[in-house]
């Protein structure tokens, strides 16, 4: 599979991987400034970069990059952010603060990751009735606490 990737401005960077065995490109903050999400704020970083996937059996998702989430609380807004395979826009990254410190975005920062994946596009078939499993509807904590 080859991913092709535009870039939108001069100043975005390739998404990269980290290390060989990396399963997310690092996608970078293209910003002329730095960008302060203060406490319990979402903003929204762009990447300079557009990607054109192949075909709909594939689809982009954009994860929080680990170091961000657990050490400074920096996480995208919609948990996942999904990329279609026929979006040619601009990545942006939203990002929620979810800690009580402010935190400074610089220009060229790794602010994300990017994961390839297939999709499953089955085809959809109403039904009147769902076949029952020992399950059933419960739901929320119905199997058990640990």
């Amino acid at each position: 599979m080859r991913l092709q990737i535009k870039k939108l401005r001069e100043t975005a960077t390739i998404p990269t991987r980290a290390t060989a065995g990396s399963a997310g490109m690092d996608l970078y903050a293209c910003i002329d400034s730095p960008v302060v999400a203060e406490p319990f704020q979402t903003v929204v970083i762009p990447t300079g970069i557009a990607i054109a996937l192949p075909d709909p059996s594939h689809a982009a998702f954009v994860y929080a990059r680990s170091g961000l989430a657990i050490k400074h609380g920096l996480a995208p807004s919609n948990c996942v952010g999904v990329i279609d395979s026929d979006y040619r826009g601009e990545i942006l990254v939203g990002l929620t603060n979810h800690s009580v410190t402010a935190y400074e975005i610089v220009p060229g920062e790794r602010i994300a990751q990017m994961i390839i994946a297939p999709v499953c596009l089955p085809e959809i078939i109403e039904a009147g009735e769902l076949d029952e499993t020992g399950r059933g509807a419960g739901g929320f904590g119905s199997t058990g606490r640990a």
